[in-house]
């Protein structure tokens, strides 16, 4: 999946690039609006945290930076000689989990409080009135869902497209 990004100028043509999407086989749950706080967005699918937010990134970050040094602390626990006799890979196995999972935990709670960085880009847009929509689309089908877009509503900038989205947003 991909992430396409259209600045739009008013409620009134996102609600017809959503119908636009609706309409090209897009699921409402892959389509998200962000606007200036206070917005009346109406029916329009609002973006949630996991959109807002650095989430999904810290967490990765986290539980990369975690794991490893969990591991890196397992193998200082098997140097010791009680640990390297009795349970060897248990203790790597056990710290790496272990430090994956605080890491993971610790990367989510900074992520969750930090304003995503590929949103932060079009703050000033947003907080002047315009409309950000993000729709979430098939690698294959980029190109199609932009033409789509820009015939039926050539005003509208396609701000382009994130390379990669997680499955599970």
């Amino acid at each position: 999946m991909r992430r396409i990004y259209f600045l739009v100028p008013d409620i009134t043509i996102t609600k017809r690039i959503v119908d636009e999407l609706l309409l090209a086989r897009i699921d409402e749950r892959h389509i998200h609006v962000v606007a200036k706080r206070g917005t009346e967005l109406e029916d329009l699918p609002e973006a949630n945290l996991l959109q807002r937010t650095d989430f999904i990134p810290a967490v990765e970050r986290g539980l990369a930076l975690g794991g490893s040094a969990g591991a890196l602390a397992g193998l200082v626990a098997l140097a010791l000689p009680p640990a390297s006799t009795v349970i060897a890979g248990g203790v790597l196995l056990a710290s790496a989990l272990a430090g994956a999972g605080v890491g993971a935990w610790a990367g989510g709670m900074i992520g969750v409080s930090t304003a995503s960085s590929r949103i932060k880009q079009f703050e000033a847009a947003i907080e002047a009135g315009q409309l950000l929509v993000l729709a979430d689309v098939p690698m294959s089908r980029v190109e199609e869902i932009e033409g789509r877009i820009k015939a039926h509503l050539p005003t509208v900038e396609i701000e382009g497209t994130e390379p990669i989205i997680p499955a599970f947003p």
